[in-house]
């Protein structure tokens, strides 16, 4: 048989469709990218929304109430299943996606509006937080979310596996009270909030909502926790 001719020397090999591979980074198969997503994109939501001073009857709040305990429901999965470190990471990391969405907030209302376009003033209106608000929602959000995460991993160090409603509900009650109590003192005056028994009333009625929203919600947290226990191999 006459010998079949090798590749010239020199010469780069053929590219053989079959047998190559495109390199990439494996995603690995966890729900902590979507929970982490979920507690950023509610952050960002709640401080656009809350920037409207709510009034339901005698109670005084803000257009954010009924997304707040959300932020807190995600943030006890978080805390439970991936623990301290983790939760810290989605913590800080929902704090950059809100400056980024503060920066492009003034940078779109600074840029020229078009001649055809008549929606400026409602847009900056909107959009133009105030920077105290966002001062507001940024302190409120690190040191209520720290404290949640905190208190519930601390406490889990100490149970175990047990009681988880006393976690989820000790980490409730001292996340919201920091969060609220720091939130409220530094925003109220600027939602038009200016007697101290509307301070008080503004503060209280917000931390009870929050905290009893997220006890109504405790069985969808239990079930989320334990879905996500067992598909994450805990």
């Amino acid at each position: 048989m006459p010998d079949i001719p090798g590749p010239i020397p020199g010469t780069p090999p053929r590219n053989n469709t079959s047998n190559s591979t495109v390199r990439s980074i494996p995603v690995q198969r966890s729900y902590y990218p979507i929970l982490l997503a979920l507690f950023v994109v509610v952050f960002i939501i709640s401080n656009v929304t809350a920037t409207k001073g709510v009034a339901l009857g005698p109670l005084i709040t803000d257009g954010a109430f009924f997304l707040f305990p959300i932020a807190y429901v995600i943030g006890d999965v978080l805390s439970e299943c991936y623990g301290f470190a983790a939760t810290r990471r989605a913590i800080w990391t929902g704090f950059a996606a809100m400056m980024l969405a503060v920066a492009s907030f003034y940078i779109a209302i600074a840029l020229p509006s078009a001649p055809f376009y008549e929606g400026q003033d409602a847009f900056s209106a909107a959009l133009g937080l105030v920077p105290r608000i966002v001062v507001a929602s940024l302190a409120g959000y690190l040191v209520g979310q720290l404290l949640n995460s905190y208190v519930l991993v601390h406490m889990k160090q100490r149970t175990g596996e047990k009681s988880l409603w006393a976690r989820l509900l000790g980490s409730t009650v001292v996340g919201e009270c920091g969060d609220t109590l720091v939130f409220c003192l530094i925003a109220a005056p600027v939602i038009g909030i200016a007697s101290v028994g509307d301070t008080v009333n503004y503060t209280v009625v917000g931390f009870l909502w929050k905290t009893a929203v997220e006890v109504a919600v405790m069985p969808v947290t239990y079930a989320v926790i334990r879905f996500v226990k067992n598909h994450e191999g805990y």
